[in-house]
């Protein structure tokens, strides 16, 4: 089995604005190739001991193996929650081989 080329990151935010914001911030830095913001979805949850629910807006983003760390670290300086939020991620199996070179590309190092 061959590593992952092409990994999806997920978190959620309070609104979506802070979505947008942590979007627009990691693809023009070139740690996400792309992203997709999506919401409003109703969530439930344990915060400081108590059952909560409330509305969040998802952001997706498509990145490399290279650079999936460095993201998840940058998400982690824009995400408006001080605690844990929500930053995951998923390999993805199988892409076809010209978007998985197009991610690649646009989430190489800088020079």
């Amino acid at each position: 089995m061959t590593a992952a080329r092409v990994w999806s990151v997920t978190s959620t935010t309070p609104t979506e604005e802070d979505a947008q914001k942590i979007a627009r911030t990691v693809v023009a830095e070139r740690l996400a190739a792309g992203a997709e913001v999506t919401g409003p979805a109703m969530s439930v949850f344990w915060h400081n001991d108590e059952l909560g629910e409330g509305q969040e807006w998802r952001v997706t983003l498509k990145t490399s193996a290279a650079v999936r760390d460095r993201l998840a670290n940058r998400i982690l300086e824009l995400h408006p929650w001080s605690g844990s939020p929500e930053i995951i991620a998923a390999p993805v199996e199988w892409a076809i081989n010209r978007y998985a070179e197009w991610v690649e590309k646009f989430t190489a190092a800088q020079e």
